[in-house]
């Protein structure tokens, strides 16, 4: 199945490789030379519970890369600049890596049963002095791309 892609300004989707071996799966999530990749700052997982929902969340200096190995996950983004939203759900068939620039408001929902985790490959350490949340109420979740 070909990947699901999206549409918003300072939101892009990269097509990421799984290879399949009897013992266990290889998950790609970011190279050094890609386009998407700026510099290092930290990685770090988190997880969210099936109808949860995590957000919104403004980035005013970090570059997200998300990545979800395992389970379902909605992603949803709300461009203030441009009044336009967009939402991407990450699983299985949909193995991409999403790319946040600073700016571009960001909330996810888990969708699946069991575990859903999502990485996120930060281009900055965690700096709470440079994030801004907001209620979820804020913005709206767009479905679909």
């Amino acid at each position: 199945m070909e990947p699901k892609l999206i549409s918003l300004e300072g939101v892009s989707v990269t097509p990421l490789k799984k290879i399949h071996h009897p013992k266990g799966d290889v998950f790609h999530a970011l190279k050094c030379t890609e386009d998407s990749f700026q510099k290092f700052g930290e990685a770090y997982f988190t997880t969210v519970h099936k109808g949860d929902l995590k957000g919104w969340k403004q980035h005013t200096k970090m570059t997200m890369n998300l990545v979800v190995p395992v389970g379902s996950v909605t992603l949803y983004f709300y461009n203030e600049k441009l009044s336009k939203g967009a939402s991407l759900q990450c699983v299985e068939d949909n193995y991409v890596r999403v790319t946040v620039s600073p700016g571009v408001w960001m909330a996810f929902k888990g969708c699946g049963e069991g575990l859903n985790l999502m990485l996120n490959i930060a281009s900055i350490p965690h700096d709470p002095e440079e994030a801004i949340n907001v209620d979820i109420g804020t913005y709206p979740l767009i479905d679909g791309i």
